[in-house]
């Protein structure tokens, strides 16, 4: 990500029709200005960030409940995302197309279907497919292995990313080397076909952000980076789903701020709501106000989990609490 810098230009003194003269620190001053008050004159306002664009996408689990029960059908997804809640981008779930994995021209007919609703398809999310950070290393090279069927498939569909799980050994230090070594190697094969490596906190390990951080830093390519969920802080249970009692949680808004230098997408979590709208958990206007005060511009993915309203319902809530608290942070 390029950092951006916006200054505000002050102008000092009556303005007029005439051109005004400018320093090279970028001061204006008026014509009648003299040089001494030029070389002393200060900005008194401080720097104005640009407001940024929300850029909205749908993670393919918020309907998982109606995909499982054979409701939806994974295939449209594009037309569901685009006519039903008006989102153009989309984050696929892996695990809905295990049958279609190595089927080139699934895939193929899949980002077509994209294209001609004029939908962008961002990532794919793997699960399942054994553990990047296993201590054997014949177990951990089977599932670098088992993951590249879905980096092809992200290449097809035109995705920049692959979300995997940072998983493995119980040792923290055996962990840590196992999965420099895991990510590594499935970092520099995705690297040739142009395709990100993300990390989402997931549990255990994984939602331990400034670790994961140390880790890809020790990776050290530039196609590893971050997944960051509003939710799934739990660092003693796997997946780490807030609605479930946890022991051990990671302060969520200390964890979105550690990984945003490496996201390449961010996916809000949602559950329940209240009577205005807004997530009985998560706090959305520090969340995204932690995101715009970021360099992040990428997409922010909306993710439903909650039990209380429909999928459909849940993810036009969410959209909408999106929309609302982003303007007013």
């Amino acid at each position: 990500m390029k950092r951006r810098k916006f200054i505000k230009k002050t102008i000092f003194g009556a303005t007029s029709s005439a051109i005004i003269p400018m320093t090279s620190s970028g001061i204006l001053l008026n014509s009648c200005q003299d040089k001494k008050s030029a070389s002393t004159e200060v900005a008194s306002t401080p720097l104005k960030r640009m407001e940024k664009e929300l850029q909205i996408s749908l993670a393919q689990w918020s309907l998982h409940k109606g995909i499982e029960n054979q409701e939806v059908n994974p295939a449209d997804f594009a037309q569901i995302a685009s006519k039903d809640f008006g989102i153009n981008a989309l984050e696929y779930v892996a695990s809905f197309y295990k049958e279609n994995a190595n089927d080139e021209g699934y895939w193929q007919d899949l980002n077509q279907k994209a294209k001609d609703l004029s939908v962008k398809n961002l990532l794919i999310m793997v699960d399942n497919e054994g553990d990047l950070g296993d201590q054997n290393e014949e177990a951990r090279k089977t599932a670098v292995e088992n993951h590249y069927k879905w980096i092809n498939a992200a290449k097809l569909l035109n995705c920049h990313s692959i979300r995997v799980n940072a998983f493995g050994a119980s040792d923290k230090t055996v962990f840590k080397n196992a999965l420099v070594a895991g990510l590594g190697s499935l970092a520099e094969y995705a690297g040739k076909e142009n395709i990100n490596i993300l990390i989402e906190n997931h549990g255990l390990f994984s939602s331990e952000a400034a670790f994961i951080v140390d880790i890809i830093k020790e990776v050290n390519t530039p196609n590893l980076g971050t997944l960051p969920d509003f939710g799934n802080w739990c660092t003693s249970a796997q997946w780490g789903n807030t609605m479930i009692p946890c022991d051990e949680i990671y302060d969520r808004y200390k964890g979105i701020t550690e990984f945003l230098p490496y996201a390449k997408g961010v996916s809000a979590k949602s559950y329940n709501f209240n009577e205005q709208g807004e997530d009985r958990i998560i706090d959305y206007y520090k969340m995204l106000k932690i995101v715009k005060d970021s360099d992040f511009e990428g997409y922010i993915g909306i993710e439903y989990e909650g039990d209380e309203l429909s999928e459909p319902d849940g993810i036009k809530t969410t959209k909408a609490l999106l929309e609302k608290a982003w303007q007013e942070v």
